[in-house]
């Protein structure tokens, strides 16, 4: 079975691949379970809706829907693997994705030259206000995940880095493996004397704005002298384009350290330190640690939710969630209940498939609370999750 997955690497693809496939057995597994209501009547008429199995539920666009959609490298490998699956079980809907990164992703959503977008950071107010306002725009997290500093060490399997001492890292100001900060947080470890080689991404990134709205609220210095934002000035080291690129260029740099999405550091096979989060404990990016850090804030009504500093003794402290951009209205009725589907997916077998990929599934309440906003975009489609909207059970 082969998957395309854009442009990540060979082994991400492997590993992709083995993981949908039994992602696709076990789905398999629950088929009979499986419903999905669906209706092509006219708003207002009394229709009869039939659930049907999965196997032999029928999706009716008028023909065949192709979406196309850009954004976000984090969320790339989990929505191309998805899309993929979709597709197998409505044929007659097809959905393109680009990876390009949440700032053209949020541009190219705006102009209005994609179905849908994709940033790691939900839309501002004043970037709300430029979409049109007969289309209008919905922002639907549909999955989560960590932001880690990988690095590559050959001789150190384990690394603490104290909050201080990633901030100066990353400010230039602590430029060699060896130096005491490092050393101190790491007893006995064999840190080499060596440059600290920083990698960072060089488009527009929502892990970027994600990355550097942590770092500013952990450090009035980076606060005061770089910013946070989908791009920023850094003190120093190299770019590297999307998630893709700065896990490449970590593999390939001894001595490098850069921050990258979880899923793409697990299955690269990359060493990722454990970061001192606010409580002053070190913790280690897993999916445990990111689900503690999202069950430590309440998603609002308006499903924007910015985790800047989390509170918790076991929270990982770069946890972000990843936003669909839809529009409220689109002028296509058949597409209108094609992004429908594709967000009920998402939110029911995608869910499934995500932590095989590195990725944190949705809190029962989020998924009924993104269900429910979603909803109103087609008035022929009536999305099912199996959870009560105002109990998220």
């Amino acid at each position: 079975m082969l998957l395309r997955l854009g442009a990540i690497k060979n082994n991400r693809l492997i590993a992709s691949i083995s993981v949908l496939t039994l992602a696709i057995s076990l789905s398999a597994c629950g088929e009979t379970s499986s419903t999905n209501p669906t209706t092509s009547e006219s708003p207002g008429k009394t229709t009869n809706t039939t659930k049907t199995t999965s196997s032999s539920s029928k999706l009716d666009l008028g023909g065949n829907v192709e979406l196309t959609g850009a954004g976000a490298s984090f969320p790339a490998p989990l929505y191309q693997t998805w899309f993929a699956e979709l597709n197998k079980k409505y044929p007659n809907l097809k959905v393109n994705y680009q990876s390009v990164g949440s700032g053209a992703g949020v541009e190219q959503f705006t102009k209005g030259t994609v179905d849908f977008g994709a940033s790691d950071v939900a839309m501002k107010d004043e970037e709300i206000q430029k979409i049109p306002a007969d289309k209008g725009v919905l922002l639907l997290p549909v999955t989560a995940g960590s932001i880690v500093l990988a690095y590559n060490l050959p001789d150190v399997p384990d690394l603490k880095l104290p909050r201080a001492v990633y901030t100066d890292i990353l400010l230039g100001k602590i430029k060699s493996w060896d130096d005491p900060a490092i050393a101190k947080a790491n007893p006995g470890a064999k840190l080499p004397k060596e440059e600290i080689k920083v990698i960072y991404r060089a488009d527009g990134s929502g892990t970027t704005g994600v990355f550097t709205k942590h770092l500013s609220a952990i450090s009035p210095e980076w606060k005061t002298k770089v910013g946070d934002g989908k791009s920023v000035k850094w003190p120093v080291g190299v770019g590297a384009k999307g998630n893709e690129g700065v896990t490449a260029q970590i593999q390939q740099t001894p001595g490098s350290i850069g921050y990258v999405e979880y899923g793409y550091a697990k299955q690269s096979n990359l060493k990722f330190a454990s970061l001192e989060n606010k409580a002053k404990q070190f913790v280690s990016a897993t999916p445990e640690s990111a689900a503690k850090t999202l069950a430590s804030v309440t998603l609002p009504d308006n499903l924007r939710a910015f985790i800047s500093d989390p509170e918790g003794a076991d929270s990982y402290p770069i946890v972000t969630y990843t936003w669909i951009l839809a529009y409220k209205k689109y002028a296509d009725a058949n597409k209108a209940k094609a992004v429908e589907a594709t967000i009920e997916y998402a939110l029911t077998d995608g869910q499934k498939i995500a932590p095989e990929l590195g990725y944190v599934p949705l809190p029962a309440n989020v998924i009924a609370k993104v269900a429910a906003a979603a909803d109103q975009i087609s008035p022929d489609y009536k999305i099912s999750v199996g959870t009560n909207p105002k109990t998220g059970k």
